[in-house]
């Protein structure tokens, strides 16, 4: 069972991925991506910058609308020291999600950072929070998609502004509509 924020007012969110390997890694970064996008976070830092996955990336907020960007990152250091709000390193050694849940719940904004499979030790000094969402290895898909649900879970299902594609939810079968209202595909 997800818990939910009695709160309407929610963390602005940002994603900072570190470690990407372009060529090597665009799969799971593109999930990394479409799941803090799904779960209402603004934007995603890409260090290194790999500008055919922000260019995918982009389309995907073109179709479903828009809301998420990605913007490159050649220095993260950077992107931390600049970021205006908490900083949290997502990692199986931090603290416990529970424990600093209802901090984060109070911050304006929130730069989530993960990374690849070396983190830079400094990281571990520059965050303001090292958070866990489990004590045992998990992907960084996990672990921002856990602590996005439990900060408020996935935002309302309304039509995202400027989509030209919805779904519409059904008990069976794919339903998407396109620009103009018209069905998209097949029922199956």
């Amino acid at each position: 069972m997800t818990r939910r924020r009695s709160s309407a007012r929610r963390p602005a969110i940002s994603v900072l991925r570190i470690g990407h390997r372009p060529g090597r890694d665009p799969r799971l970064t593109t999930h990394l991506a479409l799941a803090a996008r799904a779960w209402g976070a603004e934007r995603m830092y890409l260090h290194p910058p790999d500008p055919i996955l922000a260019e995918r990336l982009a389309h995907v907020a073109r179709e479903w609308g828009a809301g998420f960007t990605v913007e490159p990152a050649p220095d993260w250091k950077a992107v931390v020291r600049a970021h205006a709000g908490a900083v949290v390193h997502l990692t199986m050694y931090g603290e416990p999600i529970d424990r600093r849940l209802p901090e984060l719940a109070r911050q304006r904004r929130l730069l989530l950072v993960v990374g690849g499979a070396k983190v830079p030790p400094e990281l571990f000094q520059r965050a303001d929070w090292n958070v866990a969402v489990g004590a045992q290895p998990h992907s960084e898909v996990a672990a921002v998609a856990v602590l996005l649900d439990r900060l408020g879970g996935i935002p309302p299902a309304r039509r995202r502004k400027g989509a030209r594609r919805r779904i519409v939810p059904q008990p069976r079968g794919k339903r998407v509509l396109g620009p103009g209202g018209r069905k998209r595909g097949r029922d199956r």
